[in-house]
């Protein structure tokens, strides 16, 4: 949710400074791009060295870097920000800022900032509960800043009681709800299949495929950024989730892969099929290992159950379903014959032709058809940059 976002963080003379090192650090862990302002004042706390460290960026204390002139831009400050993260905000700091006094970097920068701001505040009981903190409080509020309530504790003072800041884990998952509300796929509950699947001969031995499962990761990881949580059905890979928003489910079979997406599937707005699923497997899985022997050995195949095909009989007007389609000859026209026969709306096309396409690659080239044989042709692009084309062609569809 807060990957490749840009937090810039306030912090202020308050001995919950030292907090900002372990909410700093949860930021850039969770791919956030942090800066961090300092008051001169706050130095005495925590140590700007530190703060840069974990933030990979100079920390920001005067208004200029050098006595030439050169200054820190709090206008650009405030318009690189995708949000402004006041924590901690002393009782000094935030009555500055309720009154529009103006007197170090912090301060110019949060007057500044267009994107929305955040405070956590941190001071002693008797200060948060005093009238002229509680007025500057609501007047923050009333200008559109959101407060991220301190917790009750023990405080520096020895008193215990409300004031203590808000703990780094709390103030991530307040960003994250936040930025949640805004994304487009918030509230969507979104199935994606990844990877092969391996039909076993024996204990030993697997019909299978070369999926490595890229495309159907970045897709489910795009989902999830975009706010939607996401259930993840995926064959053998050597792959890891990212986003907390994904629950993963780790199959080995085709037979397996059908009964978790059959059951997950009537709980979901979005289903996108993007795993190699083996079309066949053996009609009967010997026990022990098969020993090699002179002569031919004959292994009689089945089919497997058709997820998509099943699904699609299953989906309501209320449901997309998204299946891809690999192909080596005849590819537009087998794609639109798969969309009909197992009654999608969109379906992606790939073709073993296109050099950078396909299996094991970080690269795919894709063509997007929709049941209204609509054809949409992308470049060769990474696959996380190919999951934006498909989420931004799902949004679309369904504005329709």
């Amino acid at each position: 949710m807060l990957k490749n976002k840009n937090i810039l963080i306030g912090v202020t003379a308050s001995i919950a400074a030292y907090k900002s090192a372990f909410l700093v650090r949860l930021l850039v862990k969770s791919g956030a791009n942090v800066k961090v302002i300092m008051t001169e004042a706050s130095t005495e706390f925590i140590t700007p060295l530190t703060l840069a460290t974990l933030s990979k960026n100079p920390v920001l204390i005067e208004f200029t870097k050098n006595k030439q002139g050169e200054w820190n831009n709090h206008v650009e400050l405030g318009l690189w920000a995708d949000a402004f993260l006041i924590a901690p905000a002393s009782a000094n700091t935030l009555a500055k800022m309720a009154n529009g006094i103006c007197d170090n970097l912090l301060l110019a920068s949060y007057l500044s900032a267009k994107c929305p701001v955040y405070f956590a505040p941190a001071m002693d009981l008797d200060m948060y509960k005093h009238k002229s903190t509680v007025d500057n409080l609501k007047r923050l509020q009333s200008f559109g800043n959101k407060i991220i309530q301190p917790g009750i504790g023990e405080l520096a003072s020895g008193l215990f009681g409300e004031g203590r800041m808000a703990e780094p884990e709390e103030i991530i998952s307040f960003l994250e709800k936040e930025f949640s509300k805004k994304l487009p796929f918030t509230g969507k509950h979104v199935l994606v299949t990844a990877g092969p699947t391996y039909e076993a001969i024996d204990p030993v031995r697997f019909i299978g495929n070369h999926s490595s499962g890229k495309m159907g990761f970045a897709i489910a990881e795009e989902f999830a950024n975009q706010g939607a949580e996401v259930t993840l059905v995926c064959g053998p890979n050597s792959l890891k989730t990212i986003n907390k928003n994904i629950n993963r489910v780790d199959i080995t079979s085709a037979d397996e892969l059908f009964n978790v997406s059959h059951k997950a599937f009537k709980n979901v707005d979005i289903a996108i099929l993007s795993a190699a699923v083996a079309d066949y497997k053996p009609s009967k899985t010997a026990s022990q290992k098969i020993k090699k022997s002179n002569g031919t050995k004959v292994i009689d195949l089945i089919p497997t159950k058709d997820t998509l095909a099943e699904l699609g009989k299953l989906k309501t007007k209320k449901q997309l379903l998204i299946g891809f389609a690999l192909e080596t000859e005849n590819e537009i026209e087998n794609a639109k014959l798969k969309i009909k026969k197992k009654n999608l709306d969109l379906i992606v096309l790939n073709s073993l032709k296109d050099k950078g396409a396909g299996f094991k690659t970080d690269t795919n080239k894709i063509t997007i058809i929709d049941k209204y044989n609509k054809i949409i042709k992308f470049e060769l692009k990474s696959k996380e940059d190919v999951a934006k084309d498909i989420l931004k062609m799902i949004l679309n569809y369904k504005s329709k």
